[in-house]
Protein backbone atom coordinates (compact mmCIF):
# COMPACT_ATOMS: atom_id res chain seq x y z
CA UNK A 1 0.00 0.00 0.00
CA UNK A 2 1.38 3.52 -1.16
CA UNK A 3 2.63 5.83 1.56
CA UNK A 4 2.81 9.37 1.80
CA UNK A 5 5.50 11.29 3.38
CA UNK A 6 6.28 15.10 4.19
CA UNK A 7 9.97 15.65 3.24
CA UNK A 8 10.18 18.94 3.90
CA UNK A 9 8.16 22.24 5.16
CA UNK A 10 9.14 25.93 5.54
CA UNK A 11 6.94 28.88 5.85
CA UNK A 12 7.38 32.83 5.36
CA UNK A 13 7.40 34.94 8.80
CA UNK A 14 3.42 36.20 9.32
CA UNK A 15 3.77 39.74 8.73
CA UNK A 16 1.27 41.85 10.20
CA UNK A 17 -1.30 43.73 8.01
CA UNK A 18 0.55 46.65 6.53
CA UNK A 19 3.52 45.58 8.18
CA UNK A 20 6.53 44.18 6.89
CA UNK A 21 5.04 42.89 3.95
CA UNK A 22 2.96 46.17 2.87
CA UNK A 23 5.42 45.90 -0.30
CA UNK A 24 5.84 42.48 -0.78
CA UNK A 25 3.39 40.85 -4.02
CA UNK A 26 1.77 37.65 -2.72
CA UNK A 27 2.91 35.58 -5.81
CA UNK A 28 6.59 37.13 -5.18
CA UNK A 29 6.48 36.03 -1.54
CA UNK A 30 4.51 32.18 -2.53
CA UNK A 31 7.32 32.29 -5.03
CA UNK A 32 10.02 32.60 -2.34
CA UNK A 33 8.75 30.01 -0.39
CA UNK A 34 8.92 27.45 -3.33
CA UNK A 35 12.18 28.28 -3.78
CA UNK A 36 13.32 27.06 -0.35
CA UNK A 37 11.06 24.19 -0.16
CA UNK A 38 12.90 22.67 -3.02
CA UNK A 39 16.35 23.73 -2.30
CA UNK A 40 16.14 22.75 1.32
CA UNK A 41 14.76 19.18 0.08
CA UNK A 42 17.47 18.73 -2.40
CA UNK A 43 14.96 18.16 -5.23
CA UNK A 44 14.73 19.44 -9.17
CA UNK A 45 11.92 21.79 -9.22
CA UNK A 46 11.41 19.64 -12.58
CA UNK A 47 10.36 16.85 -11.21
CA UNK A 48 7.68 18.22 -8.83
CA UNK A 49 4.66 16.94 -10.56
CA UNK A 50 1.84 19.63 -9.37
CA UNK A 51 1.89 22.95 -7.10
CA UNK A 52 -1.41 23.26 -5.16
CA UNK A 53 -1.92 26.32 -3.09
CA UNK A 54 -4.60 27.36 -0.71
CA UNK A 55 -5.57 31.06 -1.57
CA UNK A 56 -9.17 32.75 -0.37
CA UNK A 57 -9.30 36.18 -1.81
CA UNK A 58 -8.55 35.00 -5.55
CA UNK A 59 -8.37 38.56 -6.69
CA UNK A 60 -6.47 41.43 -8.25
CA UNK A 61 -2.33 39.76 -7.52
CA UNK A 62 -3.91 36.44 -6.16
CA UNK A 63 -5.86 36.06 -8.90
CA UNK A 64 -5.37 34.15 -12.26
CA UNK A 65 -4.53 30.60 -10.50
CA UNK A 66 -1.77 32.35 -8.08
CA UNK A 67 -0.37 28.67 -7.58
CA UNK A 68 0.62 28.30 -11.38
CA UNK A 69 2.06 32.24 -11.80
CA UNK A 70 4.16 31.35 -8.37
CA UNK A 71 5.55 28.40 -9.50
CA UNK A 72 6.32 30.57 -13.04
CA UNK A 73 8.26 32.83 -10.76
CA UNK A 74 10.09 30.45 -8.69
CA UNK A 75 11.89 29.10 -11.58
CA UNK A 76 9.78 26.12 -12.05
CA UNK A 77 9.95 24.77 -15.78
CA UNK A 78 6.58 25.56 -17.53
CA UNK A 79 5.73 21.88 -17.82
CA UNK A 80 4.83 21.73 -13.83
CA UNK A 81 1.37 22.62 -13.31
CA UNK A 82 -0.05 24.50 -10.49
CA UNK A 83 -3.81 25.25 -9.13
CA UNK A 84 -5.56 27.26 -7.08
CA UNK A 85 -8.04 26.10 -4.45
CA UNK A 86 -10.43 27.91 -1.92
CA UNK A 87 -11.62 25.97 1.28
CA UNK A 88 -11.54 29.17 3.61
CA UNK A 89 -9.28 28.89 5.98
CA UNK A 90 -8.50 25.31 5.52
CA UNK A 91 -7.07 25.96 2.23
CA UNK A 92 -3.94 24.68 2.35
CA UNK A 93 -4.36 22.00 4.84
CA UNK A 94 -7.24 20.98 1.89
CA UNK A 95 -4.09 21.45 -0.42
CA UNK A 96 -2.43 18.73 1.50
CA UNK A 97 -5.08 16.38 1.65
CA UNK A 98 -5.51 16.55 -2.32
CA UNK A 99 -2.05 16.21 -2.75
CA UNK A 100 -1.89 13.39 -0.59
CA UNK A 101 -4.94 11.62 -2.63
CA UNK A 102 -3.07 12.38 -5.59
CA UNK A 103 -0.31 10.08 -4.72
CA UNK A 104 -2.08 7.52 -2.57
CA UNK A 105 -3.87 6.99 -5.97
CA UNK A 106 -0.87 6.44 -8.08
CA UNK A 107 -1.34 9.41 -10.36
CA UNK A 108 1.86 11.28 -8.87
CA UNK A 109 4.70 10.89 -6.66
CA UNK A 110 6.16 14.35 -5.80
CA UNK A 111 3.69 17.36 -4.90
CA UNK A 112 4.09 20.89 -3.27
CA UNK A 113 0.99 21.80 -0.87
CA UNK A 114 1.10 24.71 0.44
CA UNK A 115 -1.09 28.38 0.25
CA UNK A 116 -0.87 32.20 0.41
CA UNK A 117 -2.43 35.19 1.53
CA UNK A 118 -1.79 38.48 1.81
CA UNK A 119 -4.33 40.78 3.88
CA UNK A 120 -2.90 43.80 3.22
CA UNK A 121 -2.40 44.13 -0.75
CA UNK A 122 -5.94 41.91 -1.58
CA UNK A 123 -8.58 42.33 1.30
CA UNK A 124 -10.42 39.89 2.98
CA UNK A 125 -14.24 39.85 0.69
CA UNK A 126 -12.61 42.21 -2.23
CA UNK A 127 -13.29 38.74 -4.27
CA UNK A 128 -17.17 39.12 -3.47
CA UNK A 129 -16.91 42.39 -5.34
CA UNK A 130 -19.84 43.49 -2.37
CA UNK A 131 -21.95 40.42 -4.04
CA UNK A 132 -24.85 39.46 -1.11
CA UNK A 133 -25.49 35.78 -0.48
CA UNK A 134 -28.20 33.97 -2.44
CA UNK A 135 -32.24 34.31 -1.15
CA UNK A 136 -32.17 30.64 -2.04
CA UNK A 137 -29.77 30.16 0.76
CA UNK A 138 -30.80 32.82 3.20
CA UNK A 139 -34.29 31.10 3.37
CA UNK A 140 -32.29 28.26 4.08
CA UNK A 141 -29.78 29.35 6.27
CA UNK A 142 -29.17 32.47 8.95
CA UNK A 143 -25.85 33.27 7.62
CA UNK A 144 -23.92 35.75 9.93
CA UNK A 145 -20.25 36.96 9.77
CA UNK A 146 -18.04 34.68 11.74
CA UNK A 147 -17.49 36.97 14.77
CA UNK A 148 -21.15 36.96 15.46
CA UNK A 149 -20.57 32.95 14.98
CA UNK A 150 -17.90 33.25 17.98
CA UNK A 151 -19.81 35.02 20.06
CA UNK A 152 -22.63 32.63 20.07
CA UNK A 153 -20.26 29.48 19.85
CA UNK A 154 -18.71 31.84 23.56
CA UNK A 155 -22.83 31.63 24.70
CA UNK A 156 -23.67 28.35 23.76
CA UNK A 157 -20.39 27.13 26.11
CA UNK A 158 -20.52 29.69 28.62
CA UNK A 159 -17.41 31.20 27.79
CA UNK A 160 -16.61 34.28 29.81
CA UNK A 161 -14.77 37.43 28.28
CA UNK A 162 -12.29 36.88 31.06
CA UNK A 163 -11.49 33.16 29.98
CA UNK A 164 -11.12 34.53 26.20
CA UNK A 165 -8.97 37.08 27.20
CA UNK A 166 -6.81 35.02 29.34
CA UNK A 167 -6.64 32.50 26.53
CA UNK A 168 -5.22 35.25 24.22
CA UNK A 169 -2.64 36.44 27.18
CA UNK A 170 -1.48 32.77 26.67
CA UNK A 171 -0.94 32.63 23.53
CA UNK A 172 1.22 35.92 22.89
CA UNK A 173 3.00 34.77 25.98
CA UNK A 174 3.74 31.20 24.21
CA UNK A 175 4.44 32.61 20.66
CA UNK A 176 6.86 35.06 22.26
CA UNK A 177 8.51 32.64 24.58
CA UNK A 178 8.68 30.47 21.03
CA UNK A 179 10.54 33.22 19.08
CA UNK A 180 13.02 34.41 22.08
CA UNK A 181 14.37 30.55 22.30
CA UNK A 182 14.33 30.37 18.36
CA UNK A 183 11.68 27.65 18.01
CA UNK A 184 10.57 28.98 14.79
CA UNK A 185 14.12 29.92 13.11
CA UNK A 186 14.65 26.51 11.46
CA UNK A 187 11.13 26.58 9.51
CA UNK A 188 11.28 30.78 8.56
CA UNK A 189 12.61 31.36 5.33
CA UNK A 190 13.95 34.94 5.65
CA UNK A 191 12.93 37.44 2.89
CA UNK A 192 14.00 40.01 1.18
CA UNK A 193 11.71 43.01 0.57
CA UNK A 194 10.87 46.60 0.19
CA UNK A 195 10.29 48.82 3.56
CA UNK A 196 7.75 50.85 3.80
CA UNK A 197 10.31 53.82 3.07
CA UNK A 198 11.67 51.97 -0.05
CA UNK A 199 14.75 50.56 1.76
CA UNK A 200 15.60 47.23 1.57
CA UNK A 201 14.71 44.91 4.74
CA UNK A 202 14.37 41.45 5.62
CA UNK A 203 11.68 40.06 7.44
CA UNK A 204 13.20 37.14 9.42
CA UNK A 205 10.36 36.84 12.31
CA UNK A 206 6.15 37.22 12.74
CA UNK A 207 5.58 40.41 13.56
CA UNK A 208 1.99 39.36 15.52
CA UNK A 209 2.74 38.93 19.03
CA UNK A 210 2.35 41.98 21.41
CA UNK A 211 4.80 42.77 24.20
CA UNK A 212 2.98 43.99 27.17
CA UNK A 213 -0.48 41.91 26.24
CA UNK A 214 -2.17 41.17 29.79
CA UNK A 215 -5.50 40.74 30.63
CA UNK A 216 -5.85 44.25 32.07
CA UNK A 217 -4.72 45.15 28.60
CA UNK A 218 -7.38 43.20 26.98
CA UNK A 219 -10.21 43.44 29.44
CA UNK A 220 -9.84 47.34 28.27
CA UNK A 221 -10.61 46.79 24.43
CA UNK A 222 -13.94 47.35 22.92
CA UNK A 223 -16.02 44.18 21.69
CA UNK A 224 -16.45 44.68 18.07
CA UNK A 225 -19.33 42.28 17.23
CA UNK A 226 -22.01 42.86 20.09
CA UNK A 227 -21.44 45.12 21.95
CA UNK A 228 -23.22 43.27 24.80
CA UNK A 229 -20.48 40.42 23.80
CA UNK A 230 -17.14 39.13 24.58
CA UNK A 231 -15.55 38.69 21.31
CA UNK A 232 -12.90 41.84 20.24
CA UNK A 233 -9.95 42.51 18.38
CA UNK A 234 -7.53 41.09 21.40
CA UNK A 235 -9.04 37.25 21.54
CA UNK A 236 -9.62 37.37 17.70
CA UNK A 237 -7.28 36.33 15.58
CA UNK A 238 -5.13 38.88 13.56
CA UNK A 239 -5.18 39.59 9.70
CA UNK A 240 -1.86 38.74 8.48
CA UNK A 241 0.62 37.98 5.32
CA UNK A 242 2.06 35.07 4.61
CA UNK A 243 2.72 31.71 2.72
CA UNK A 244 3.93 28.29 3.41
CA UNK A 245 4.18 24.91 1.69
CA UNK A 246 5.52 21.37 2.09
CA UNK A 247 6.85 18.89 -0.13
CA UNK A 248 4.99 15.47 -0.27
CA UNK A 249 6.09 12.65 -2.14
CA UNK A 250 5.29 8.46 -1.74
CA UNK A 251 7.82 6.94 0.83
CA UNK A 252 9.13 4.59 -2.27
CA UNK A 253 10.02 7.81 -4.41
CA UNK A 254 11.57 8.89 -1.21
CA UNK A 255 13.62 6.20 -0.56
CA UNK A 256 14.40 5.92 -4.38
CA UNK A 257 16.01 9.56 -3.95
CA UNK A 258 17.65 8.72 -0.72
CA UNK A 259 15.56 11.43 1.08
CA UNK A 260 15.19 10.70 4.80
CA UNK A 261 11.62 12.41 5.30
CA UNK A 262 10.20 14.34 8.57
CA UNK A 263 6.72 12.66 8.71
CA UNK A 264 4.11 10.65 7.30
CA UNK A 265 0.57 11.44 6.77
CA UNK A 266 -1.71 8.90 8.85
CA UNK A 267 -5.14 10.03 7.86
CA UNK A 268 -7.25 13.19 6.65
CA UNK A 269 -10.94 14.32 7.50
CA UNK A 270 -13.27 17.13 5.99
CA UNK A 271 -16.24 17.92 7.53
CA UNK A 272 -19.10 20.14 7.09
CA UNK A 273 -20.79 22.03 9.88
CA UNK A 274 -23.25 23.92 10.69
CA UNK A 275 -23.25 27.20 8.42
CA UNK A 276 -24.51 29.78 11.39
CA UNK A 277 -22.72 28.37 13.95
CA UNK A 278 -19.62 27.84 11.54
CA UNK A 279 -16.39 27.29 13.77
CA UNK A 280 -17.78 24.43 15.10
CA UNK A 281 -16.24 21.75 12.60
CA UNK A 282 -12.71 20.96 13.78
CA UNK A 283 -14.85 19.02 16.69
CA UNK A 284 -16.16 16.76 14.62
CA UNK A 285 -13.42 16.49 11.89
CA UNK A 286 -11.17 15.65 14.86
CA UNK A 287 -13.51 13.13 15.71
CA UNK A 288 -13.90 11.68 12.33
CA UNK A 289 -9.60 11.73 11.53
CA UNK A 290 -9.31 9.61 15.13
CA UNK A 291 -11.76 7.00 14.35
CA UNK A 292 -9.75 7.03 10.58
CA UNK A 293 -6.60 6.58 12.31
CA UNK A 294 -7.39 4.02 14.82
CA UNK A 295 -6.15 6.40 17.40
CA UNK A 296 -7.21 8.39 20.65
CA UNK A 297 -6.79 12.17 21.20
CA UNK A 298 -4.47 10.49 24.37
CA UNK A 299 -2.53 9.50 22.07
CA UNK A 300 -1.69 13.16 20.19
CA UNK A 301 1.60 14.52 21.63
CA UNK A 302 0.96 17.84 20.44
CA UNK A 303 -2.19 19.68 18.38
CA UNK A 304 -2.67 22.62 16.43
CA UNK A 305 -6.13 24.15 16.40
CA UNK A 306 -6.09 27.39 14.58
CA UNK A 307 -7.35 29.92 16.81
CA UNK A 308 -9.61 31.88 14.00
CA UNK A 309 -11.40 33.35 18.23
CA UNK A 310 -10.69 32.41 21.00
CA UNK A 311 -14.03 30.51 21.31
CA UNK A 312 -13.08 27.88 18.56
CA UNK A 313 -10.16 25.76 20.84
CA UNK A 314 -11.20 26.52 23.62
CA UNK A 315 -14.69 24.74 22.43
CA UNK A 316 -12.75 22.02 20.84
CA UNK A 317 -10.57 21.56 23.71
CA UNK A 318 -14.10 20.87 26.09
CA UNK A 319 -16.05 18.46 23.80
CA UNK A 320 -12.64 16.82 22.86
CA UNK A 321 -11.60 16.59 26.00
CA UNK A 322 -7.64 17.55 24.71
CA UNK A 323 -4.72 18.90 27.07
CA UNK A 324 -4.01 22.60 26.88
CA UNK A 325 -0.48 21.45 27.97
CA UNK A 326 -0.85 20.00 24.33
CA UNK A 327 -2.54 22.66 22.51
CA UNK A 328 -1.00 25.54 20.71
CA UNK A 329 2.02 25.40 22.78
CA UNK A 330 3.95 28.10 21.05
CA UNK A 331 1.25 30.93 20.17
CA UNK A 332 -1.52 30.66 17.82
CA UNK A 333 -3.27 32.93 15.67
CA UNK A 334 -4.64 35.44 18.09
CA UNK A 335 -0.60 36.31 18.40
CA UNK A 336 0.86 35.23 15.38
CA UNK A 337 -1.82 36.01 12.74
CA UNK A 338 -4.11 33.89 10.33
CA UNK A 339 -3.08 34.80 6.88
CA UNK A 340 -5.96 33.00 5.78
CA UNK A 341 -4.95 30.87 3.11
CA UNK A 342 -1.70 29.69 4.15
CA UNK A 343 -2.75 28.83 7.59
CA UNK A 344 -2.77 25.15 7.16
CA UNK A 345 0.27 24.89 6.07
CA UNK A 346 1.89 27.15 8.10
CA UNK A 347 0.71 25.78 11.22
CA UNK A 348 1.64 22.11 9.73
CA UNK A 349 4.86 23.30 9.38
CA UNK A 350 4.91 24.69 12.94
CA UNK A 351 3.21 21.00 14.32
CA UNK A 352 5.95 19.38 12.27
CA UNK A 353 8.79 21.02 13.83
CA UNK A 354 7.52 20.85 17.20
CA UNK A 355 7.50 16.97 17.00
CA UNK A 356 11.08 17.02 15.97
CA UNK A 357 12.02 19.24 18.91
CA UNK A 358 10.35 17.36 21.58
CA UNK A 359 11.16 13.98 20.14
CA UNK A 360 6.79 13.62 19.96
CA UNK A 361 5.24 10.92 18.01
CA UNK A 362 1.82 11.90 16.77
CA UNK A 363 0.55 15.48 15.79
CA UNK A 364 -3.27 16.71 14.87
CA UNK A 365 -3.83 19.45 13.02
CA UNK A 366 -7.65 20.89 12.78
CA UNK A 367 -9.09 24.28 11.07
CA UNK A 368 -12.43 25.89 11.33
CA UNK A 369 -13.27 27.18 8.22
CA UNK A 370 -15.99 29.94 6.68
CA UNK A 371 -19.60 28.99 5.90
CA UNK A 372 -19.16 25.75 8.18
CA UNK A 373 -16.65 23.48 7.22
CA UNK A 374 -13.32 22.09 9.00
CA UNK A 375 -10.24 19.62 7.94
CA UNK A 376 -8.00 17.45 10.75
CA UNK A 377 -5.03 15.87 9.94
CA UNK A 378 -2.34 13.45 11.39
CA UNK A 379 0.97 12.87 10.52
CA UNK A 380 3.68 10.69 12.41
CA UNK A 381 6.97 12.28 13.00
CA UNK A 382 9.77 9.81 11.35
Amino acid sequence: MREVVIVEGVRSPVGRRKGGFANTRPDELAAAVLDELVKRAGVDKGDVEDVILGCVSQAGEQGGNIARTAALIAGFPDYVPGVTIDRQCGSSQQAVHFGAQAILAGDMDIVIAGGVESMTRVPMFSNMQGAKPSKKLTDQYEIINQGLSAERIAEKWGFTREQLDAFSVQSHERAQRAIKEGRYEREIVPIRTQGQTGETITVTEDEGPRPGTTQEVLGSLKTVFDENGVVTAGNASQMSDGASAVLLMSADKANELGLKPKARIIARSVVGSDPTLMLTGPIAATRKVLAKAGLEIGDMDRYEVNEAFAPVPLAWLHDIGGDPEKLNVNGGAVALGHPLGATGTKLLVSLLHELERTNGRYGLLAICEGMGMANATIIEKL
